[in-house]
């Protein structure tokens, strides 16, 4: 992979990463916008392979999303709908509830292979219809780059003076 940024990238000279996660999921990809030089949209590669999903069911509240299919075929699953895809495709996952919660899943029998572009809030939270989880985060260009992160439930869903000093 380059180490240096770039207004030019090939995807061939990318270093990708694979993992596992259970029956379900599963991936080869790399992030890359930080290579183009790009600070505010995020650029993900990602190869599926046939049965497996990228990522579960989940929708942003502030990030949009895009999609491009480059190889392969499977299913766009876009709030309770579920939409065949295809090479040449593009899907679109704007910022909103569950009504735009997505997920691509390979169900044909070679990769999937994709881009991934999303605008990059400095703070998003993240919902996941299918587990009742939520993700709230927090992004810092300084120095240290710290920043927060909180996977919860709804159901520990606490009084706004819980455990304030003289509530």
């Amino acid at each position: 992979m380059p180490k240096e940024q770039t207004p030019v990238l090939n995807v061939a000279a990318l270093t990708l990463e694979h993992w596992k996660q259970g029956e379900l999921y599963e991936s080869t990809d790399t992030s890359f916008g930080k290579l183009l030089g790009l600070k505010g949209l995020g650029v993900s590669y990602n190869e599926v392979p046939p049965g497996k999903s990228g990522c579960p069911f989940h929708n942003h509240h502030v990030e949009d999303e895009m999609f491009f299919i480059m190889e392969g075929t499977g299913e766009y699953r876009f709030g309770g709908e579920r939409y065949p895809i295809r090479k040449g495709d593009v899907l679109a996952a704007p910022a909103g509830g569950s009504e735009t919660a997505h997920q691509i899943l390979n169900t044909g029998t070679t990769p999937l292979i994709y881009l991934g572009v999303s605008t990059m809030a400095k703070t998003e939270i993240v919902e996941y219809p299918d587990s009742g989880k939520f993700l709230a985060k927090t992004r810092r260009d300084d120095a240290d780059g710290s920043a927060f992160r909180v996977m919860g439930r709804h159901e520990s869903d606490l009084d706004y003076w819980d455990s304030e000093p003289g509530a």
